[in-house]
């Protein structure tokens, strides 16, 4: 069975108004050298209090820091349309990023200066459809267990009104960052 080819086509003026967002962000690797002469709480206190630039992930995805502490981050995510998928909701890449970074970066809170972290693995659940009026959220990242070598960490994402939207574990590598 072959899928027919809908009647009427439409154009592009038919689409509605067109919508657009300026994405700005400075470079990366002046980021990533400040980071190198602090530890992970202290880089991260320096992106949340304009000292060091944030990450363009951040400026694309619209993500903020809120609060840090040692093997604990919130973060905030505006939503848009611009990061609807086809079928009209926020796309699940948006809230599976979100909760990588914020599993991430409650590794990095624990991370003395000259450590890296990648994730390993990360298992989403989503538990609920994200719109743009339910935003902004708030994402929240913490330590399960610290590790020299491999961490593992949980996340979860709550709506505006405290609903949570989806939930995370991750496991991360923990490695020296070689000199450049």
């Amino acid at each position: 069975m072959t899928a027919e080819a809908p009647a009427e086509l439409t154009a592009p003026e038919e689409w509605g108004e067109s919508r657009s967002r300026t994405v700005t962000w400075h470079d990366p690797l002046i980021t990533a050298a400040g980071a190198m002469q602090r530890s992970g709480l202290e880089t991260l206190e320096a992106i949340r209090d304009g000292v060091l630039a944030p990450p363009p992930i951040a400026m694309l995805m619209q993500f903020d820091v809120r609060a840090l502490e040692e093997g604990r981050v919130e973060f905030g995510c505006v939503l848009d349309e611009s990061v609807y998928n086809p079928i009209g909701v926020v796309h699940g890449g948006l809230v599976c990023t979100l909760l990588d970074t914020v599993a991430g970066c409650a590794v990095h809170t624990t991370l003395p200066a000259g450590f890296g972290y990648t994730s390993i693995e990360l298992k989403v659940n989503y538990l609920r459809a994200v719109h743009a009026t339910s935003g902004p959220l708030t994402a929240i990242g913490r330590v399960v267990k610290p590790g020299r070598r491999v961490a593992f960490s949980e996340g979860e994402i709550l709506d505006a009104q405290g609903r949570t939207v989806a939930t995370a574990s991750s496991s991360l590598l923990v490695f020296p960052i070689p000199p450049s």
